[in-house]
C-alpha cells in the first residue's frame, strides 16, 4: 500500500494549507502523523502565514482514524505509547500555533480523525459528514483525543460517543455539541463558505487573533504531560490479550 503523505502549500494571501492522504480512506499512521506535528509547527511559525487549514484528499472519507495495519503490529507497551503520543504531538501542535488551525470535513471521521477535529480552532463540514468513537470496540479507548472532545463537547458527549463505538453520529449532532461550526450542503458549498471565512480572518489582526488564540485554549499548558499519560494508557491496553484478540478478529 502507498505510504500516504502530507503537504503544505502556502498562497501569496497567507493561508497554509496543510492536506493529509492516505490510501486507506486517509488513516494516520505514525509517518503521517509525524509529518503533520512537523508541517503544523513549521506553518505556524513562518512568517507569511496569516491562517492554517487542516484538511485531507478526496471526497468522501475525512480521516479514518489510527492505522490498523500499525496497530496490529505494535509489539509492546513501549512502542505502543510511541504510536498513540503521535496523536498528542499533532493535537498539542494545533494547540500551540499562534495561527487560528481551521479544519475542513468533507466525509466521515472515526477515532483519532474525531480528534483532529476536536482540536482545531474552528471546523467547517458537509451535510455528508459523521463521527464515531470505535475505540472501546477494540479493546482501547479514546484516551489521547479525549480531553480535546470533553474541552469542546463536553464530557456527556464524549460519553455518549465513547460508550457507542458502532454508531455514527451525524453532522447535526456533532454541531449541535460544539464539534463542527458551520455545515454546508456539498463540498463545493463548504470550500466556499472556507474561503470566505479565510478572507475574513486574514484581514485581521494576527497578534488580536494570536491573543484570542490563547484565550481559547486557557487552561491546557499542562496538555504535553497530560496527552502523554493518556497514550500511555493506550500503549498498555492495546498489546493486551483482549486488544490483541478484538484486532485479530475485526
Amino acid at each position: 500500500m502507498e505510504p500516504g503523505f502530507v503537504k503544505t502549500e502556502i498562497n501569496a494571501s497567507g493561508l497554509a494549507v496543510i492536506t493529509f492522504s492516505h490510501p486507506a480512506h486517509n488513516a494516520l499512521p505514525s509517518a503521517l502523523l509525524s509529518g503533520l506535528a512537523d508541517q503544523i509547527n513549521d506553518a505556524g511559525t513562518r512568517k507569511q502565514t496569516r491562517l492554517i487549514l487542516l484538511q485531507s484528499a478526496g471526497e468522501k472519507t475525512f480521516c479514518a482514524g489510527a492505522s490498523f495495519d500499525e496497530l496490529q503490529a505494535i509489539p509492546d507497551e513501549t512502542a505502543g505509547k510511541v504510536f498513540f503520543s503521535g496523536f498528542g504531538r499533532v493535537i498539542n501542535a494545533i494547540r500551540s500555533s499562534p495561527k487560528l488551525v481551521i479544519g475542513r470535513v468533507q466525509g466521515k471521521a472515526v477515532g483519532g480523525g474525531v480528534g483532529l477535529i476536536a482540536a482545531c480552532d474552528y471546523c467547517l463540514a458537509t451535510e455528508n459528514a459523521a463521527i464515531r468513537l470505535s475505540e472501546i470496540d477494540l479493546g482501547i479507548g479514546p484516551f489521547v483525543i479525549a480531553p480535546a472532545i470533553e474541552r469542546k463537547a463536553g464530557i456527556s458527549a464524549l460519553t455518549v460517543l465513547s460508550l457507542n463505538p458502532t454508531r455514527f453520529f451525524d453532522a447535526h449532532w456533532a454541531a449541535q455539541h460544539g464539534l463542527l461550526h458551520g455545515i454546508q450542503p456539498d463540498i463545493t458549498a463548504l470550500d466556499a463558505a472556507i474561503g470566505e471565512l479565510a478572507t475574513q480572518l486574514m484581514d485581521k489582526s494576527q497578534s488580536a487573533l494570536t491573543a484570542l488564540k490563547r484565550t481559547l485554549w486557557r487552561g491546557t499548558d499542562d496538555w504535553d504531560e497530560l496527552l502523554d499519560r493518556q497514550a500511555a494508557i493506550s500503549g498498555r491496553l492495546i498489546v493486551g490479550p483482549e486488544a490483541r484478540s478484538r484486532l485479530t478478529n475485526t
